[in-house]
This record gives structure tokens, sequence and C-alpha cells, in this order.
């Protein structure tokens, strides 16, 4: 008996079905090898990074598959996903949320911070890649408050950018 059309598209979809678990998998491991690396960076002796959701409000806590963008969604999408960083930006109960997307390619992952620059680390992530995206989290944390301080002093600030979530959060 050969296969119906309704056989093939059912086989095309669990393909597919199999390939977008992959796809989540593997960003999320990444995301959570990012969060554990990026709070020992910043201070090894507390818990400052939270995986959160992409949007919305959120609290000092990790979200587990909340925390990405493809959460709640019944069938899992193919596609890149974002996931959001609470960093303790204050050493007590502020955090800013940092937007990071990832998109798997082969043996490479692709992360973008907000709309800056997209970094690419090879897979498995492995000390080096990790260490290149904490340089670059925190340089671009730094650079943020920074940049507006320099923009107050010189009275050039108040602009149209919607700049970070930054919220204090009870734990």
């Amino acid at each position: 008996m050969s296969a119906t059309r309704l056989d093939k598209l059912a086989k095309a979809a669990e393909v597919y079905g199999e390939r977008s678990f992959d796809n989540y998998a593997q960003i999320r491991s990444v995301a959570e090898q990012i969060r554990n690396s990026f709070c020992a960076y910043l201070d090894n002796g507390q818990e400052c990074v939270f995986l959160v959701p992409p949007q919305g409000p959120f609290m000092a806590q990790n979200y587990r598959s909340a925390a990405f963008s493809v959460a709640g969604k019944g069938f899992l999408p193919l596609e890149p996903i974002s996931f959001g960083l609470a960093v303790n930006i204050s050493g007590e109960g502020d955090y800013m949320r940092l937007v990071l997307t990832c998109r798997k390619a082969g043996e490479h992952m692709f992360v973008q911070v907000e709309d800056a620059m997209v970094m690419e680390i090879d897979l498995p992530v492995d000390e080096t890649g990790l260490t290149k995206i904490n340089d670059h989290l925190y340089d671009h944390l730094l650079h943020w408050f920074t940049r507006r301080v320099t923009q107050y002093d010189e009275g050039d600030y108040g602009g149209s950018d919607i700049g970070f979530d930054i919220q204090r959060v009870d734990s």
C-alpha cells in the first residue's frame, strides 16, 4: 500500500517537530549556560542573573521554559528564539532586562543582544564562547549607562529611543 498525501504530510510535520524540539533544546541549553556564566563573571558570590521572559513583567527568578519566546505556543515553531536575561545592576533589587535572540546554524549558534551585533559561537559551547558573550554583555550594559551619562552631561539626552527595561524587583 502506498503512502497517502496525508501520510507524507504527517511525516514532514514529524520531521519538523523533531527539528523544532532540537532547536529549542539547543537554544535553552545555551541560554542556561550564558545565565550561569554571566552571573559568575559579574559576581561569583551571589545569584545575580535570571532567565526571564523577553517581554512583559518579570521577577528576580528563573522562569524555566516560560523564559523563551516560544512558550505557550501549541506547535513548537522552528524559528530563532528569544529570551530575557534579568541582570542585577545595583547589587540590590534593580534589574535590567536584556533580550537575546539565538539562531542555530549547523554547529554554530548566532546570538544577538538587543539590536546590537550578532556573535557567532561554536557548539557545544566552550569557555572561549562564553567569555566572548560575557565580555560583550558587560560592555553592552556598561556602554548603555556611560553613553546616557555623557548625553546628559552634554545636554543631549531624553531622545526617543526605547531603551532598556529597568525595574526594581522584589526577590
